[in-house]
């Protein structure tokens, strides 16, 4: 696609390749929702997962393969299959000249992300993660309260997001929990506090038929900020918490909040049908500072995870970046590289 066609483009029109939990929950209402941008079609090949398509978005068309959706005609692309298929799929796109979208983790290593990353600059097409999280609603409260001050010199900060979710943990050495929540924790800490000079972690593994798989883990991370993020997440500990905690000079914020539109999504709710009210936080799970002024809860913002898809149309259109680079991903997955490093070998690795 040229660069003048893409700054043509009113509406982009964006087709899902994949209708699992992602396509389904995380991607298709969003783009509903999104500015500028329609769902042009799905990828879909099971019988279930079509008459599913079917029943959520009657009259959308259905392709059996990325390369029929290319030729019907599609704007711009999200690969949301699983891990193991992304790589050739995002391959393809780029080749037709097709902007993507790829879902986390793009790649199974910084390195191969690098190589998607050459493969899209060198053929001129946007290469964009599907990093949702810096648009939940906790994780931009507590932004705006870190940009506040009121903390003063920020000292640590700790991420800890616990589901009762067994049956989602991918098992096997190319799956866990690491490359699962992990790719979200660290790329948010990176991007609330910058870039990590190294990271200690531990890895608890279970044994499955497919191989060890890390079901749980703890990350310390040392930031060139000379912050301190320590990253925790489990699958099969029969808990479900998302906490913040941030600790500076002036004070303190801890937020225990819920998965506020993840749950809606799973309730039935869609955010068109009320984006004003859509994704904040009920009063009861706000945040609280504390600082020698007292004590005072914090309101939630509003989580957008639609802000993703507006921002990435825009970026095509403009020819600036999206809303989260390869570049960008590729630093988490070195993140993530270099924890699985310094569990097996239990050390500190530099980054």
């Amino acid at each position: 696609m040229t660069p003048s066609r893409l700054q043509e483009i009113d509406m982009m029109r964006i087709g899902l390749v994949g209708y699992g939990t992602g396509g389904r929950h995380f991607h298709a209402p969003f783009i509903a929702a999104a500015e500028g941008v329609s769902l042009a079609g799905v990828v879909a090949r099971a019988p279930k997962t079509i008459a599913q398509v079917e029943a959520d978005l009657p009259g959308t068309p259905i392709y059996p393969s990325l390369t029929a959706m290319l030729a019907g005609g599609v704007d711009a692309v999200t690969i949301t299959t699983p891990p193991n298929t992304r790589r050739e799929l995002v391959l393809e796109a780029i080749a037709a000249g097709v902007p993507v979208i790829a879902d986390k983790p793009f790649a199974p290593s910084a390195s191969a992300g690098r190589d998607l990353d050459r493969a899209a600059k060198a053929k001129g097409v946007t290469l964009g993660v599907f990093h949702n999280r810096r648009f939940d609603a906790d994780i931009l409260t507590l932004r705006k309260v870190l940009q506040g001050g009121r903390l003063g010199r920020l000292w640590r900060l700790h991420s800890r997001m616990d589901l009762d979710d067994p049956h989602t943990l991918d098992a096997g050495p190319t799956g866990g929990l690491l490359r699962d929540l992990g790719s979200h924790l660290v790329d948010q800490a990176l991007w609330l506090l910058g870039l990590a000079v190294s990271v200690h972690a531990q890895l608890d593994l279970i044994e499955r038929p497919q191989g060890a798989t890390d079901a749980s883990f703890v990350l310390t991370l040392r930031h060139a900020s000379g912050v301190h993020s320590h990253l925790s997440a489990s699958k099969l500990n029969h808990l479900a918490v998302r906490e913040w905690r941030a600790y500076g000079e002036g004070g303190s914020y801890v937020s225990s909040g819920t998965d506020v539109q993840a749950q809606a999504i799973f309730a039935g709710l869609r955010p068109a049908a009320d984006l004003a009210g859509w994704g904040y936080e009920t009063p009861e799970r706000w945040g609280t500072l504390r600082t020698a002024e007292g004590v005072e809860p914090v309101p939630s913002e509003q989580g957008r995870y639609h802000d993703y898809y507006t921002a990435f149309a825009k970026a095509v259109r403009d020819g600036t970046a999206p809303p989260v680079t390869a570049e960008e991903a590729i630093q988490t997955l070195a993140v993530l590289d270099a924890a699985r490093l310094s569990a097996a070998e239990d050390r500190v690795v530099a980054i």
